[in-house]
């Protein structure tokens, strides 16, 4: 693998949803490995919960593209990490049917905002939060190279069309050096599963190294961030990035 490490001396992050379940864990390894990091959220009252994690609270509506295009061009970012989501606690099955649209709209209009606010700071570096998914059925284990399940139907046709408009936007928008993580289905603390679920299952500490390690190898593309299963594969990530399955908090940054 060509090392392609980036200095974390003087960069400044901006990380977009900073108080979810990856944002929570990603703020401490940036921070660790040197980073400087702004931490968006939309409620004011969850700074005070960004500061004591490391980060400088930035409050802001990612629906609000003047006012996200002012406070990015205010961090100056070098990188913007895209970890926003609108799901409710636990995945409450009774809840997740309107959140699931209002998912798909921060994937489609939040994430349009979002670029558009790092490339009119002159951010040219991108990092999203994709799912592993959103295949079409084919041949298994799926790779990033095998299309989106774009014929999906009902409320898998919502997030699918979602996350193909994510990619999109982050992936071939002009000038932006974008990569998204395909991440598995998340457990662990904050994301209202106590142990491995679904077919690629994916612990969210090592989700959020995943992210780290991304803004360090300067990644592009699409990658898989699952643990070892036969549905989807994680050769990619591990090859070209580096990341194990089994990293942690407490794993040291690179």
């Amino acid at each position: 693998m060509t090392d392609t490490t980036t200095n974390a001396a003087g960069e400044r992050i901006f990380l977009a949803g900073a108080t979810g379940a990856i944002g929570r864990m990603l703020v401490p390894l940036l921070t660790r490995a040197g980073y400087t990091v702004y931490g968006s959220t939309r409620r004011a009252e969850r700074s005070a919960a960004l500061d004591a994690l490391g980060a400088v609270p930035v409050v802001v509506d990612v629906f609000d593209a003047a006012a996200l295009r002012a406070a990015v061009q205010r961090v100056a970012p070098t990188v913007v990490i895209h970890q926003l989501t609108d799901l409710p606690a636990g995945l409450d099955p009774q809840q997740m049917a309107d959140a699931v649209v209002r998912n798909a709209r921060i994937r489609s209009e939040g994430t349009r905002n979002l670029v558009d606010a790092a490339v009119a700071a002159g951010c040219a570096r991108m990092v999203a939060q994709s799912i592993a998914w959103a295949y079409a059925p084919g041949a298994q284990p799926y790779t990033e190279a095998q299309p989106l399940d774009l014929e999906a139907q009902g409320a898998r046709s919502v997030s699918v069309i979602g996350v193909a408009a994510l990619e999109r936007c982050v992936l071939d928008t002009p000038g932006l050096h974008g990569a998204v993580l395909r991440y598995g289905q998340l457990y662990g603390p904050g994301t209202g599963a106590a142990s491995a679920t679904g077919a690629s299952p994916v612990h969210v500490e090592a989700a959020a190294w995943a992210a780290l390690l991304a803004v360090q190898h300067a990644a592009h593309g699409a990658f898989n961030v699952t643990e070892d299963n036969d549905v989807v594969s994680n050769a990619r990530v591990r090859r070209e990035l580096g990341w194990e399955p089994g990293l942690r908090l407490s794993a040291e940054a690179m």
